[in-house]
């Protein structure tokens, strides 16, 4: 009698089903239900570490890694090395958490390519803060665009420091060429969190339009992407002949959007 009525293993009897079973039933029932709707950020994390972690109750783990990274958009951006630092995330979690990451940049990529990028800024704005708003360094990436504003690729040109200015023109206009570009985005991310731009950053803006004006290619616009936000150099007119050209074409619907 004794033995059938101690709990162990978080409150499960002997043999018994753990309690955490039914918890986890009726969080993929709500979420097949309703989605994400409703749902704190924890209990997303939750369900998704249950596949990870199938003999566990994964509810502190998911509730540690939120309040571990500050969020759910910090455990996203999290490297795998920083996931495993913390208590019971291993390997398997921490390959799950990141290929969740990959695979919304894979759909906005995609996503983007069908669009004509002009008159969908968001998608530029959403692609560039997954791919760079959270890397613990600075990377300067390029969207490649064709005559009717549709992307031909990107590709992220440098990681590390963006100050060396001398070596991205060059670089660029092998790319574009390569790409049988019209037109160029620029993205890059500061990982401190603020988007204004520096010095350089305008100084590497210019260098970079004058150099592809020279073989016929526009530079349509630079994004920072941040944590706390993002400019665009468009919007704040630091693009003044960029600005000027969409404005004559009725290509900057309006004013201020991005």
């Amino acid at each position: 009698m004794l033995l059938a009525s101690y709990r162990w293993n978080g409150g499960s009897k002997m043999g018994a089903k753990p309690d955490y079973l039914d918890h986890r039933k009726r969080l993929r029932e709500r979420f097949q239900k309703n989605g994400g709707e409703g749902m704190h950020d924890y209990e997303i994390l939750e369900l998704l570490l249950t596949y990870a972690i199938p003999r566990k109750d994964v509810k502190p783990f998911a509730k540690e890694l939120i309040r571990h990274f500050g969020g759910l958009s910090g455990v996203l951006d999290a490297s795998q090395k920083e996931l495993e630092t913390v208590l019971h995330i291993g390997p398997i979690s921490s390959t799950l958490i990141r290929l969740v990451k990959e695979i919304c940049g894979a759909y906005l990529a995609e996503k983007m390519k069908h669009k004509d990028m002009l008159s969908s800024p968001q998608a530029v704005l959403d692609f560039g803060r997954i791919k760079l708003a959270g890397l613990p360094h600075e990377a300067f990436m390029v969207i490649f665009l064709n005559t009717k504003n549709k992307v031909l690729g990107y590709k992220i040109m440098q990681e590390g420091t963006v100050d060396r200015a001398v070596i991205y023109p060059r670089r660029i206009v092998e790319e574009a060429l390569a790409h049988h570009a019209a037109s160029l985005i620029l993205v890059h991310n500061h990982p401190s969190g603020d988007s204004e731009p520096s010095p350089e950053d305008r100084q590497l803006t210019r260098a970079i339009g004058e150099a592809v004006r020279t073989i016929d290619i526009r530079v349509l616009d630079h994004i920072i992407v941040g944590k706390e936000g993002y400019c665009s150099f468009v919007e704040r007119q630091l693009l003044p002949i960029a600005v000027e050209e969409r404005r004559v074409k009725g290509e900057l619907k309006v004013p201020g959007a991005l």
